[in-house]
């Protein structure tokens, strides 16, 4: 139920990337205004997310008041959309959008630790892999060609914020409570000086270096390389399933991470979606089927690893402070996503095309696997996993 009413009300994260051609139009927008609405939500998440973590909002504030908080300011900022209030004031929703969601997505995996201890890793990922179909359906909706009045998508996603709010006020706290705190000022100086923390931290930092430029530039790769002369037939379609191959990448991932080790299983994810960044590029003019298949395995791979991070940890930080430590891994690693997303049509316009642009996004694995494998050999790993690091 939890991952159902985080999916319900992360879908206003992607209400405005579903009908991005209708709202375009509608409200006279140029192309540059609307990457402007995207970066907004990043923006937004960002910025909310530093702010609970500075406060410690998750760790003095009962989590269940904060998802049902986060949630109806989320709808409400989404709906404020329908209204006739210009592009600014639709990049200002969108950017309190974000904001709001900030005050879920970090709350709901510290809730969902207070249910699990062995198994977390599964669980974790069981919700990413929520997020992540949400994430692949608005390609989805363009590759049936099914269209929407935009106002309908917008006005939906913010009604089921209700939804989610009935089933976040609905949850029962978890057997497993992490200590409540006082907000103290010098608490995020505890989280940079913890040394595993931030060894895990800096995992996350480099899987999101990779993760959103790949989920925001994929179909315009292939579209590129469609129109090179490569064969892949619907582009939006081979979008969404590379994409939402990921879901399964992360049940998989919470898995093998339960059972093998989760430092293991996230530095081998990033092996190999690092490899799948470069190797792609030498695919461009194909073999198609070839082509498909790393795109699959890169869709699969790059978010195997997500809910890892996260669960290291609610494992291994100060337990008065597991929430404020999310919010701040989480915040940092949006922020990082604004960079590579704008980074990689840079590189683009520099090279004079597509085929290597992606390469760059494997300088994010690379940094996270020596993280992992260094959190690996610290002595507070044995914390992890119930000692399977």
């Amino acid at each position: 139920m939890t991952s159902l009413a985080v999916v319900l009300t992360l879908s206003t994260w992607f209400s405005v990337t579903a009908v991005a051609p209708e709202i375009s139009r509608a409200l006279s927008l140029s192309l540059a205004q609307m990457s402007w609405l995207t970066n907004a939500v990043q923006g937004g998440f960002v910025v909310g997310a530093l702010i609970a973590s500075f406060f410690a909002l998750m760790d003095v504030w009962p989590m269940k008041r904060l998802l049902v908080i986060g949630t109806l300011c989320a709808g409400l900022a989404n709906g404020i959309i329908l209204f006739d209030i210009g592009p600014t004031g639709v990049a200002f929703a969108r950017f309190a959008t974000g904001a709001s969601l900030a005050l879920v997505y970090p709350t709901a995996m510290k809730y969902i630790g207070t249910w699990f201890v062995t198994g977390r890793g599964l669980a974790m990922g069981v919700v990413v892999g929520a997020l992540t179909m949400g994430s692949a359906f608005p390609h989805l909706v363009r590759a049936i060609g099914v269209g929407f009045d935009w106002r309908f998508v917008i006005g939906a996603t913010s009604l089921i914020c209700l939804v989610a709010a009935a089933i976040f006020m609905a949850l029962k706290d978890g057997p497993n409570q992490f200590k409540s705190a006082k907000f103290e000022l010098g608490h995020l100086k505890r989280i940079v000086r913890n040394r595993a923390v931030m060894l895990a931290n800096f995992g996350y930092f480099g899987h999101m270096w990779e993760l959103y430029a790949l989920w925001g530039w994929l179909l315009a790769y292939i579209s590129a390389a469609q129109t090179a002369g490569l064969g892949v037939g619907n582009a939006s379609l081979l979008t969404f399933v590379a994409i939402a191959s990921g879901a399964l990448g992360c049940i998989s991932g919470g898995w093998m991470a339960d059972r093998v080790g989760r430092c293991l299983t996230s530095a081998l994810a990033m092996a190999v979606s690092g490899g799948c960044a470069v190797l792609i590029g030498f695919l461009y003019s194909g073999p198609v089927t070839l082509f498909v298949v790393v795109a699959l395995i890169w869709g699969f791979s790059t978010i195997a690893d997500s809910a890892q991070f996260s669960a290291a940890v609610t494992e291994i930080s100060d337990p008065t402070l597991i929430g404020a430590n999310l919010a701040f891994q989480m915040g940092i690693g949006f922020a990082i996503t604004i960079v590579a997303v704008w980074l990689i049509p840079q590189i683009v316009e520099f090279i004079g095309g597509w085929q290597w642009a992606f390469s760059v996004l494997a300088i994010g694995p690379a940094l996270g696997i020596w993280s992992m494998l260094a959190l690996r050999r610290h002595p507070d790993a044995i914390k992890i996993a119930n000692g399977r690091r």
